[in-house]
């Protein structure tokens, strides 16, 4: 099956410095992210949407800037199947204007979901959760 990366940019109004707490901690993510994040003795997130858990693991940060998760293949994958070498990853981008002193939050979404209207209401959705939890 073949991949789908997605963008989509939302404007927050609060400072990356407040906002980075909620791409980067278990339990900030838990706050509009997800049902339930965990952090396993491995240091790997467990992600839960739907009771059902998602193993990810945090590849690369840098403080008050980004965070991108890379998901670990499926148990049940087929080994058949063509597979993509490339992990489905989501990626959480904060980014300033400086002109403007507006702060976007750029997500990057790669994975196999390819229905870019429905993608975009999820995220929106789920952005919307996260700007009444800080309130911006």
């Amino acid at each position: 099956m073949s991949k789908f990366k997605f963008v989509a940019e939302f404007e927050i109004r609060a400072s990356q410095k407040m906002l980075y707490p909620y791409i980067y901690t278990a339990s900030g993510l838990t706050q509009w992210f997800a049902d339930d994040v965990i952090i396993d003795p491995d240091k790997n997130f467990i992600i839960y949407w739907d009771g059902e858990g998602h193993k990810a693991k945090m590849a690369a940060h840098r403080t008050n800037k980004f965070v991108k998760f890379e998901f670990f293949p499926k148990d049940d994958a087929h080994e058949d199947e063509e597979e993509d070498d490339s992990p489905n990853f989501v990626e959480f981008r904060l980014e300033e204007n400086e002109m403007t002193q507006t702060v976007f939050l750029r997500i990057t979404d790669y994975s196999e979901a390819n229905d870019e209207e429905e993608l975009y209401d999820l995220w929106e959705s789920m952005v919307d959760s996260l700007k009444e939890t800080v309130g911006g």
